[in-house]
């Protein structure tokens, strides 16, 4: 029992780190390792992340795992975007590279969810009272 006690405080201390010991994409400073996002498409990855995480209600009410699962599903938009453009140039693309690739981000997509989820701008009203008090005082 006291090594389980011991081994939940070390996650509680290891999950509460400064943000200076976090990395620069955990940070929300880069947007991936090694890449400035100044390329179209790391411009449109970004959008496709940002317009999805904006769906799902905002970066805050997603867990690490759905906003993974958000750059994935980006990352893959992005692949299938190109192949479309070539197609549409007249190029030659493979078919069943594309196809699973589209099945792929059916998938993911199920994961995400793709019903779009109200952000709660309404306070809380304990949150309100507090602010007609400060009002109030000033």
């Amino acid at each position: 029992m006291e090594a389980s006690a011991e081994s939940r405080a070390d996650n509680r201390q290891q999950a509460v780190k400064k943000p200076t010991a976090r990395s620069r994409i955990s940070n929300g400073r880069e947007l991936l390792p090694d890449i400035d996002g100044r390329s179209a498409v790391a411009r449109r990855y970004r959008d496709i992340v940002s317009a999805i995480l904006v769906d799902q209600g905002g970066e805050e009410l997603c867990s690490e795992s759905r906003q993974q699962l958000v750059r994935r599903f980006a990352a893959a938009a992005v692949i299938a975007e190109q192949m479309e453009a070539r197609l549409a140039r007249g190029e030659q693309i493979n078919i069943s590279e594309h196809a699973l690739l589209c099945s792929t981000l059916v998938r993911v997509a199920q994961r995400i969810g793709i019903n779009r989820r109200a952000k709660t701008v309404t306070p809380m009203l304990a949150d309100y009272i507090d602010t007609k008090v400060e009002e109030a005082a000033e």
